[in-house]
């Protein structure tokens, strides 16, 4: 059972999606948020798996909110999945960066909401990781070239992922150029993000090009020495 919390200011939408999620086999609605001080409230007393987050909130934003959400998690993180209107939003950019597995436009059908929270819970990166590198591409700063401490402490094997994730590429993409198992692709990943403090695949892509270990505009042509 995945269960979602629901974060919008718009009472008609906020309750359109519970009455939808709530209707869905697999799903359950534990609450219901009209801001991003009640967002955190909610999070902080239930256990949530995937939390619906609007964007543009009154008061506390939802990038604020999935910041907070996020670094006062327990272990078990909930999943924040962004409702936006437009897919290249510097907005979605910065919850990307706080931490947020994705985002999902608001004229979405009914399935693909239902679709991308069960994604987004099973640890997948919503949407497409080359529109996702299009968006970080378009709002991430010029790197100074300057590689963090954190950088530092991943292995070569480790910066390759990490690289290769930054071009947009999945698990078993990266296996194939790297002649490994996805398994050992996740392994590896997994504990690249631990020592990046990352908590999601879009943060470890912001990371690759903020630090300069991925160029934007060099697609994934990339290929490791």
């Amino acid at each position: 059972m995945v269960r979602v919390l629901v974060v919008d200011d718009q009472e008609l939408i906020r309750a359109g999606l519970a009455a939808l999620i709530r209707a869905a086999p697999g799903f359950d609605v534990v609450g219901e948020a009209a801001s991003g001080e009640q967002a955190v409230a909610v999070t902080a007393d239930q256990h949530v798996d995937v939390v619906l987050m609007d964007i543009r909130l009154p008061g506390m934003t939802g990038i604020v909110a999935t910041g907070l959400i996020l670094a006062r998690a327990s272990a078990e993180r909930p999943k924040v999945l962004i409702l936006t209107t437009f897919d290249l939003d510097e907005y979605v950019y910065q919850a990307l960066r706080a931490g947020a597995s994705g985002f999902l436009l608001k004229d979405a059908s009914p399935g693909q909401i239902l679709a991308a929270i069960q994604a987004v819970a099973a640890g997948d990166m919503l949407f497409a990781p080359t529109v996702t590198r299009r968006l970080v591409e378009a709002f991430t700063p010029p790197a100074d070239n300057r590689r963090s401490p954190e950088l530092k402490s991943l292995t070569e094997r480790e910066t390759q992922v990490v690289r290769l994730v930054g071009h947009g590429m999945s698990n078993a993409e990266i296996a194939g150029r790297l002649t490994v198992s996805a398994g050992t692709v996740k392994t590896h990943l997994s504990r690249a993000m631990n020592k990046l403090g990352v908590s999601s695949r879009a943060q470890a892509v912001v990371v690759a090009y903020e630090s300069g270990l991925v160029i934007p505009g060099t697609g994934s042509r990339y290929s490791p020495g």
